[in-house]
């Protein structure tokens, strides 16, 4: 009783410390590109993140948490529950660990790799090649390549419609009045597509596909006119200099940041947080049956640990991390902002509803870069770009070796 409590409180500590570090690195570079371009403050990021961190992992966070705990190693090869137990265990705090580090730093690692490397590496020490599902690492490892070009993509088309169909226009200011209300609508409906089709069926309720789809068109209208007329509200420049203009312009797009940003907290809370909550959902299963259960429920405490970890992490160290992707990459106004976080967000949706685990960190930072590409190669800090790239490799082994090491420390306290 007395080591099944204490695991109990290990549980509960290390997945609030992982969703500290996932506050502290990934929500910070989620919420980045609209502080970097001023369109919010730090404060109103951290409003913002709790709010919608919490709404994205309750409703949709089900699906990327199974992936996490049931596709990257075998159950069926690990024949000790204890074995997943503590590997959980190291998993999370190695996977902490890593992210405190580069986060002190301002590296924009992925949450993602390090709490899949640091599974894999106690996985690979505690049972053998068997025990991971190489095909599934496949899968999410060529998601890591496939989705920051996707969103690379989406982003530099994203910010050529606005050059094209805004800036070029015989009157930029009024075309901005009568286009951003658009991009509001599309922005609406990714966020309520995925709650509709895929969020409410973990609150007991489901809707059909075509009542989903005309269900998200509706609301995405209505908060598209609800838009249009806070865009209304915004004073007209009355110097048509090119310098007044762009800076109307841009007031502008920081209203259609704010719904952007809420829509990336969204997004981000139904995949990442799950790399907080799956191995603690995990542990407290085998804690309480003494079995590896092949699937088990979320309480609803362990969400609300989820979301509160986040909240003081992006508030408490989430600054570096802000910094680097926000201001260094590349310089974003709030136009360039809302390209990336749109592209970035609507990639990670469709993530969300594929169930793979991809990194919010490789999304985010290649929609940056694609709105960089779309000013020309020169507009990037390519020894960030370089910094980055670094951390990145080196997540997964680092992620490996402290969780295989924390691995033979538990098991030696515990047996």
């Amino acid at each position: 009783m007395e080591a099944t409590t204490v695991l109990l409180i290990l549980a509960i500590g290390f997945g609030l410390y992982m969703a500290w570090g996932i506050g502290a690195n990934d929500v910070a570079n989620a919420m980045a590109t609209s502080v970097g371009s001023r369109a919010i403050t730090v404060k109103q990021a951290i409003i913002i993140a709790a709010i919608f961190e919490f709404l994205g992992a309750f409703l949709a966070g089900g699906e990327v948490t199974s992936t996490i705990r049931k596709g990257i190693i075998d159950s069926g090869a690990i024949g000790d529950a204890n074995i997943l137990l503590y590997g959980m265990l190291s998993a999370l705090l190695a996977a902490a660990i890593w992210l405190t580090v580069a986060s002190r730093v301002g590296w924009p690692v992925s949450t993602t790799h390090s709490i899949v490397g640091a599974i894999v590496g106690f996985a690979l020490v505690a049972v053998g090649t068997e025990a991971v599902n190489w095909s599934k690492m496949g899968l999410i490892a060529s998601s890591w390549v496939t989705s920051p070009l996707l969103a690379g993509t989406m982003a530099f088309l994203l910010i050529l419609s606005v050059k094209k169909f805004i800036f070029e226009a015989a009157d930029p200011e009024d075309r901005a009045r009568k286009i951003v209300p658009v991009y509001i609508f599309l922005t609406a409906t990714v966020v309520a597509l995925v709650t509709f089709l895929k969020g409410l069926k973990h609150v007991g309720l489901e809707l059909s596909t075509t009542s989903a789809v005309l269900a998200s068109l509706g609301i995405a209208v209505l908060v598209a006119i609800l838009g249009a007329y806070f865009i209304a509200k915004i004073p007209k420049s009355i110097d048509r200099t090119e310098e007044a203009v762009s800076g109307s312009i841009e007031r502008i797009f920081t209203l259609l940041m704010i719904v952007t940003a809420c829509a990336m907290a969204f997004s981000h809370g139904s995949n990442d947080v799950a790399n907080a909550i799956g191995p603690v959902a995990a542990v407290l299963s085998i804690i309480e049956s003494g079995e590896i259960a092949q699937s088990s429920p979320v309480p609803v405490y362990v969400l609300l640990i989820g979301a509160l970890g986040i909240v003081v992490g992006l508030a408490t160290f989430g600054i570096r991390v802000i910094k680097t992707v926000g201001e260094k990459i590349t310089e974003l106004r709030p136009s360039r902002g809302f390209a990336a976080e749109l592209a970035a967000a609507s990639t990670v949706v469709l993530a969300s509803f594929t169930g793979v685990p991809i990194s919010t960190t490789h999304t985010l930072v290649g929609a940056v870069l694609g709105v960089g590409l779309a000013r020309g190669v020169g507009a990037l800090d390519w020894s960030v770009v370089k910094n980055i790239a670094v951390s990145w490799v080196v997540t997964l082994p680092v992620a490996a070796v402290l969780s295989a090491s924390i691995y033979f420390v538990l098991l030696a306290l515990f047996t």
